[in-house]
């Protein structure tokens, strides 16, 4: 068996060389460093060159979330919406009728390539009215009876209600899209201040039609005393040009509505074509009673002198009657002033 060696504590000497020994060795700071420490230490150096760059990406991607929702709220993001929430009634349509050739362009196109533009709506108590995109919606209603998938539109939602602005935007975007008939800008004017969005008809049309010229809207007018006047009776309204529309309208203020609803009212027109046969007929023969003097009968005590148009579309009416002489202006708002200096004008005319 190995003897055992006996240890002996060192003598004070020894332990004095031994920190002489120790305090003249130079110190090596990293082999005096727990392992755990180092790794700790090594970590918290790279978590603050990290943090620097996590708060420039998390600064970038604030300033694009406030933009994405600052273009939301201004509807200017596109967002799926189910065709089930979207009034089509919110407002009263301008297009009177559809084309079926260019509804089965659009189904297409939409199969083909999806949605290019998205319709616009409104948000509302109980979901969403539509403002502009009445074809694209019920374009999407039909695909959506064939693909579920078409069960969502996208939409722009704007921030409107049922006011002047979505009538404005609608009209606008028709005007941009497929071109409206003369009735049916005059059509819509008078039901939009019909539901009381315009205080006028007039203020209806100079709202809804603001970018087009004054003669323009002044035909515009025409139309919607059309509407006004013979609108119920009329089948196929759309159908009127420009020119039989102006026609109508110069009868209508000469007073031969009356007329007019008796012709309409006795007929049975199956086209467009017959249904101003029977109109063009209704204004020969008023014309013809109230200017040939052969047909017996107490004459027209009245005079109608020929129409004065003015260059901004408005249109200038005389009358030359047993007790006097009357004008009338059309399509055009006089202000106070102005009446006052037109009816000196007539006093210095007279006075000549």
């Amino acid at each position: 068996m190995a003897k055992r060696r006996r240890l002996t504590a060192p003598d004070a000497d020894t332990l004095r060389e031994l920190d002489e020994g120790f305090a003249a060795k130079p110190v090596d700071a990293l082999s005096m460093t727990a392992p755990i420490a180092q790794v700790a230490g090594e970590a918290a150096a790279l978590a603050g060159m990290t943090s620097v760059t996590d708060r420039a990406t998390q600064a970038r991607d604030s300033a694009e979330a406030e933009q994405f929702r600052q273009a939301k709220a201004a509807g200017l993001v596109a967002q799926p919406i189910a065709l089930d929430e979207i009034d089509a009634d919110f407002i009263r349509r301008d297009r009177l009728t559809e084309d079926p050739e260019l509804m089965a362009e659009l189904l297409a196109s939409i199969r083909a390539s999806g949605l290019r533009s998205p319709i616009e709506v409104s948000a509302t108590s109980e979901g969403f009215g539509l403002i502009s995109g009445y074809r694209r919606l019920k374009a999407y209603q039909v695909l959506a009876s064939e693909d579920p998938a078409f069960g969502q539109i996208p939409a722009y939602v704007r921030d409107a209600d049922a006011g002047q602005d979505a009538y404005v935007s609608m009209v606008e975007e028709n005007e941009v899209r497929a071109n409206l008939t003369p009735y049916e800008r005059g059509r819509i004017a008078v039901l939009s201040a019909g539901q009381g969005v315009f205080p006028s008809v007039s203020d209806a049309v100079d709202a809804l039609f603001a970018s087009v010229s004054k003669a323009k809207r002044s035909k515009v007018r025409s139309f919607a005393l059309v509407h006004e006047c013979l609108g119920d009776l009329l089948r196929f309204p759309a159908a009127l040009t420009e020119k039989a529309g102006l026609q109508l309208a110069s009868a209508l203020r000469d007073g031969a509505q009356a007329e007019l609803r008796v012709a309409l009212d006795g007929s049975d027109c199956t086209s467009a074509s017959e249904e101003w046969s029977v109109l063009s007929k209704a204004l020969s023969t008023r014309g013809k009673s109230e200017k040939d003097p052969r047909k017996g009968g107490r004459p027209s005590s009245n005079t109608r002198l020929p129409s004065v148009y003015v260059e901004d579309g408005s249109e200038l009416r005389g009358e030359l009657s047993a007790n006097g002489f009357r004008v009338e202006l059309f399509g055009r708002k006089i202000d106070p002033t102005t009446g006052e200096i037109i009816m000196r004008e007539i006093r210095r005319i007279l006075e000549d």
